[in-house]
């Protein structure tokens, strides 16, 4: 049997897409080139707008925040106040600002892209047929993989490093809008089709408000994917506490990317705790 198989021509499958890779940079290359030059200008003014506010500042916002957001108790403000102490001590202050913004943005078109087609599952079994398999492959896919294409396209920095982290972190906000929208009452949707609401009205006013709860989780997930990318992205240029913890593991400094991948961990779960209680408030 293995020796029938031997026989058999090798398909050309690296040769194909290398070939189709090169087209799509050769022909819309003007396209990347505008991307990546308004991206990085995007996102340089927006790091130095984050890094306009002091410190201690954006500390006792954050702090402030946490604090409304969480019922008015006191954890979750004592340990984003820590933590974000912890931070501008260990000198990592910029870098965290990179990361904010790299997550701030490739959330941001995440979620700008992935509400629009989860709905567009939700309303549609073809939609929902075709998206389902392209939505599993961008999951299943490992997360070095999608380097490859984004450095053909826009080369090293930023830009790249946000095209990665919005292919990873895509699919949860799509299948959670999806199964949210399914998930609505039938007797909510039948008693506005009977005051004869229009399609946009029903997904506007009663289908959206009642998945809203599932679409946040799908959001809190889809930020906490965009942070787990930063040591990824950071291998193509991306700036931010990722790129401290690249260079301690190629030089073998264990307290330098202790300290920093410390650093990504408080940060996620001061972001994560802070989306959990933005949606349990709106639950209740």
């Amino acid at each position: 049997m293995s020796s029938l198989l031997d026989l058999l021509p090798q398909l050309p499958v690296s040769h194909g897409v290398t070939k189709l890779i090169e087209w799509i940079t050769v022909h819309f290359s003007f396209l990347f080139d505008a991307l990546e030059n308004v991206g990085t200008k995007f996102m340089e003014f927006m790091t130095s707008y984050l890094m306009l506010i002091p410190p201690l500042i954006f500390i006792l916002l954050v702090i402030v925040i946490a604090y409304f957001v969480n019922d008015r108790r006191y954890g979750l403000p004592f340990f984003a106040g820590i933590g974000l102490l912890y931070i501008q001590n260990q000198n990592l202050w910029g870098n965290m600002m990179n990361t904010l913004t790299l997550i701030i943005v490739a959330s941001l078109i995440s979620i700008v892209i992935g509400i629009p087609l989860g709905i567009l599952m939700a309303k549609s079994s073809i939609a929902q047929k075709i998206i389902q398999p392209i939505l599993d492959f961008m999951q299943t896919m490992p997360a070095f993989v999608y380097l490859i294409p984004a450095v053909s396209f826009f080369g090293i920095g930023m830009v790249p490093g946000v095209f990665a982290s919005v292919i990873f972190a895509l699919p949860p906000i799509v299948r959670f809008t999806n199964l949210g929208i399914r998930q609505v009452p039938e007797e909510l949707v039948e008693a506005a089709d009977s005051f004869g609401s229009t399609g946009w009205q029903k997904l506007y006013k009663v289908e959206l408000p009642n998945a809203q709860s599932t679409i946040m989780a799908g959001v809190n997930q889809t930020v906490l994917l965009a942070l787990s990318m930063v040591v990824t992205a950071s291998m193509i240029g991306a700036p931010g506490l990722g790129t401290n913890v690249l260079t301690a593991l190629q030089r073998g400094q264990v307290g330098s990317g202790f300290v920093s991948g410390f650093a990504l961990v408080v940060l996620a779960i001061i972001i994560d705790r802070l989306l959990q209680s933005a949606n349990k408030n709106h639950r209740e």
